[in-house]
């Protein structure tokens, strides 16, 4: 047992202490990771079925497979019923690498559509371990350009792209970014990115020493086991993963970036925004009281995650250009 955590429950806001409530209720240890990961994966998705239901109904779903860099790719347009403009968000989904998919994250991309007036598409990447850095920002990154290639054909526009996560898949949004610029790429057209709870380096922080733990499946153990799983033997260049390893001081889309208070990557997030911030690069910081990691998922009882959803979209219509 790890020492000198808070007492983050006691912490908690009611309605975030109600939900922990009905969590453990629906699955006990659902996100423990001392069992095989394929077991880590049922666990994910048993969980997140109660939370997924309702929501917006899109106006129409598409769900594509196209061949990517490293195998087939399961793709989902949600194309919302009130739409400005023909702006697109590739969402990618959180997990640690190692869990998730596009069920387990649709009420969060139907929100997301709904709110932005945008057309969302969500990437099922190939999870850790058996696929490892960094497969999933290649991936990422191919969709991207494939969008791109093939904008009209999906009516949107090619030049108003942006890309938003949650907690891994936060990590992928921004490494994905770097990465294309890196290849030398010129991505003018990535309007804004929605960052939210993500991990983008740190090992040792304020915030991981204070929070993490069983209630959220996030102990520093836990943490350790998913970087292992995703990074496998170290890699010679992990300058997409400790995306803070990598030059922040120029050519970053404006980011929204959000966490809660009760998170143990919350110092992730701060950092991330000073960072830009210093460096004149647009970025808003969001801090919501009293929850805990993955709270974007908590939608049917949280009010918060929906005000999440929105301030990521007020940010992003503030950024992207109406076509």
């Amino acid at each position: 047992m790890e020492t000198n955590k808070l007492n983050a429950v006691a912490r908690m806001s009611p309605p975030m202490l109600e939900t922990f409530y009905k969590q453990n209720e629906l699955a006990k240890e659902a996100f423990s990771t001392d069992v095989t990961y394929t077991e880590m994966r049922e666990n994910y998705i048993n969980e997140r079925k109660y939370w997924n239901e309702g929501g917006p109904e899109p106006e129409r779903v598409l769900n594509k497979e196209i061949d990517g860099p490293h195998g087939l790719l399961d793709i989902r347009f949600h194309y919302p019923r009130k739409r400005t403009g023909k702006g697109a968000i590739v969402y990618i989904h959180g997990g640690g690498f190692v869990v998730g998919n596009l069920d387990t994250h649709s009420k969060i991309m139907r929100l997301l559509m709904e709110e932005t007036e945008s057309v969302v598409i969500g990437i099922d990447y190939h999870l850790a371990p058996e696929h490892k850095y960094p497969v999933q920002i290649e991936e990422c990154a191919f969709l991207l350009e494939w969008l791109r290639k093939y904008a009209d054909e999906y009516d949107i526009d090619q030049d108003n792209i942006a890309i938003a996560g949650d907690s891994g898949g936060a990590n992928l949004a921004l490494a994905t970014s770097l990465y294309l610029r890196d290849q030398q790429k010129d991505i003018s057209f990535l309007r804004c990115l929605l960052l939210y709870y993500g991990s983008y380096g740190l090992t040792d922080s304020k915030s991981r020493r204070l929070y993490g733990g069983n209630y959220d499946g996030l102990s520093q153990k836990d943490l350790t086991t998913y970087s292992n799983l995703y990074i496998g033997n170290r890699h010679p260049d992990l300058r997409y993963f400790d995306c803070f390893s990598n030059d922040l001081t120029k050519d970053v889309p404006p980011c929204y970036i959000a966490c809660g208070q009760l998170d143990p990557l919350l110092d992730d997030s701060l950092l991330l925004y000073d960072l830009l911030v210093n460096n004149n690069i647009k970025a808003e910081y969001d801090e919501f009281s009293g929850v805990i990691h993955a709270f974007l998922h908590f939608s049917r009882s949280l009010p918060v995650a929906i005000k999440a959803i929105q301030n990521g979209a007020n940010f992003y219509k503030s950024s992207v250009k109406v076509t």
